[in-house]
């Protein structure tokens, strides 16, 4: 395992320069140690993905943006996950292939970028043969998506906003330029796998599937990041328009539109827009997504290492 990108990191558009192998932790909040909050079958992402055995996923702690509106804000903000070794890694996630799992979904895992590719080829090689979901917030440098050809088969990837000043909500105003040039790698490292690909039963082995929450009050930027995913990559990725944004106690001290969640209209409006472009592979929600119900529990589930032999 290549260690040398925690030395300076710039494993993030941060570009924090964290000396995160002495111990230092990066903007991420992480070091060189891994760390994950929860392992289990999760079956409320896209139907490719979890269809109705559920998906493998795994909640790593720690992530480069600060999304006022985050739902995992312990562990993304707040430092909550145990420690693992890679092997530990590579071990969990043949423990999910034996649940049932439709895949291994790392959720916000590139800041750990050389733990993750190594414990895929470990996992692999002891007999893990499930395609590698990358979920991702979209924030991610053009080198460590390209780092990660041949390790993940579905990229699962936020495109949050279109707008610079709407991008303070995540305290990135860089956002919309890195997520259309991290967009752009992905796309091209899906056309040289061969495109996208799913079983006769829907679920999606190869592809990229391009997530956007709806935030109240701003249908215009939601219309603006269509049609951008729309020029950069047309019908080659799937589009998932999500209502569930959910005002937290930080959006509700915000006040404004922040405060009150997604109302049907504005949500239908982004949905016709994207029908409009022409979208074929067009996901959405449901009404009734608006529950922190649906936020999963960060209890360490699947973290530790039940009885029997090591890897």
């Amino acid at each position: 395992m290549d260690m040398s990108a925690y030395e300076i990191c710039e494993l993030c558009p941060r570009h924090c320069h964290a000396r995160r192998n002495q111990g230092q932790a990066g903007f991420c909040g992480a070091a060189d140690e891994l760390r994950i909050a929860r392992a289990a079958l999760h079956y409320w992402e896209e139907p490719p993905i979890s269809g109705e055995a559920g998906s493998g996923a795994i909640f790593f702690t720690g992530c480069p943006l600060r999304c006022i509106f985050c739902q995992n804000h312990e562990i993304s903000q707040e430092g909550f996950g145990l420690k693992i070794t890679v092997e530990r890694l590579a071990e969990i996630m043949l423990e999910l292939q034996t649940q049932g799992a439709l895949n291994i979904n790392l959720v916000t895992p590139l800041h750990y970028g050389p733990h993750i590719r190594e414990a895929v080829h470990m996992a692999r090689k002891a007999g893990l043969g499930l395609p590698i979901v990358c979920n991702t917030s979209g924030y991610e440098t053009v080198e460590a998506v390209r780092a990660m050809q041949g390790t993940v088969d579905i990229w699962l990837t936020d495109f949050k906003y279109a707008s610079a000043k709407l991008a303070t909500l995540s305290k990135a105003t860089n956002y919309p330029e890195v997520a259309v040039a991290a967009l752009y790698e992905m796309l091209q490292l899906l056309r040289t796998a061969g495109g996208r690909a799913e079983e006769p039963d829907g679920r999606m082995t190869r592809g990229i599937i391009v997530r956007h929450l709806v935030l109240p009050g701003h249908i215009d930027d939601s219309c603006a990041v269509v049609d951008r995913v729309w020029e950069l990559c047309g019908n080659e990725v799937d589009l998932s328009v999500m209502n569930q944004y959910t005002p937290n106690k930080a959006c509700r001290l915000a006040g404004g539109n922040l405060a009150r969640s997604v109302i049907d209209e504005e949500y239908e409006v982004v949905l016709d827009h994207a029908d409009e472009m022409g979208f074929e592979h067009l996901w959405w929600q449901q009404g009734g997504t608006v529950s922190e119900s649906f936020i999963p529990a960060f209890d360490a589930t699947g973290v530790t290492s039940p009885a029997g032999p090591a890897l």
